[in-house]
């Protein structure tokens, strides 16, 4: 038998050139997956940026309350259902209205109940969160009456929850009667500046900062099932409005 041994050398070559080109290919597919994979990561991370950004422009600013007690201790916040809610830290009684500003009936409820939940929450006894839409635009003729006083509502309790109570009263004790234009936009800062706010919210107020948020939270409570105002619940549980203070004194027990 023949010996070959330049015939071994080139196979050996040739099997070793294979080696790299099978290599190199590897490597260049992985180098390909690498950049696919952080390309799809980019476009997807854009993607939801831009969603983002969309679902915050359609929603407009969101409303903030400064993590601050007043003399009394009582604080304020916004709740993920954009209630404003007002009371002290350790209340153990939540109670939330949902309430629109332009409406009769929310009006007789808060010359009902009004002293009641003023009484509950510099007690401590309960916090209250007030849910203010806007849907009853279309009963001032065009005005806007309701969204208009619901983004008052944010403003003044952005600038000091301590006094929102007393604004929602006289806010209610002035209420425009359904079918008239409202009260105009001097007229809510008057109102504003009547219980003790300075001049700083003229600028929410008459800009209507807070006029998407208010859409998209009276779009909400209707689709979480509100069908009518004042809708009021003691820790979660819908209960009848003439009932209130001993819905309030039960739940505290």
């Amino acid at each position: 038998m023949s010996k070959n041994p330049a015939g071994r050398k080139t196979s050996s070559a040739l099997a070793q050139a294979k080696r790299t080109d099978r290599n190199r290919n590897i490597l260049i597919q992985a180098v390909v997956a690498v950049v696919l994979i952080g390309l799809i990561a980019a476009i997807g991370i854009g993607i939801a940026m831009k969603k983002s950004d969309k679902d915050e422009a359609a929603a407009g600013p969101t409303p903030s309350i400064a993590a601050t007690a007043s003399p009394n201790g009582i604080t304020g916040s916004i709740t993920d259902n954009g209630s404003i809610r007002i009371g002290k830290p350790d209340a153990e009684v939540t109670v939330r209205v949902v309430a629109d500003l332009q409406c009769p009936a929310c009006k007789a409820f808060e010359a009902a109940n009004g002293q009641v939940l003023e009484d509950a929450v510099n007690s401590g006894t309960a916090a209250v969160e007030y849910n203010i839409i806007s849907f009853l635009d279309r009963a001032s003729g065009g005005a806007e009456y309701s969204s208009r006083a619901a983004n008052a509502s944010y403003c003044v309790a952005q600038a000091d929850p301590a006094k929102y109570q007393t604004w929602l009263s006289t806010m209610y004790e002035q209420q425009p009667a359904e079918g008239t234009s409202g009260l105009t936009d001097d007229q809510l800062i008057e109102i504003a500046k009547s219980v003790g706010y300075t001049d700083d919210v003229s600028g929410c107020i008459r800009d209507r900062t807070y006029d998407k948020f208010v859409k998209a939270k009276t779009q909400e409570a209707f689709d979480g099932g509100i069908q009518s105002t004042p809708s009021v619940f003691v820790n979660g549980q819908q209960v009848n409005p003439s009932g209130l203070a001993q819905a309030i004194a039960a739940a505290a027990q």
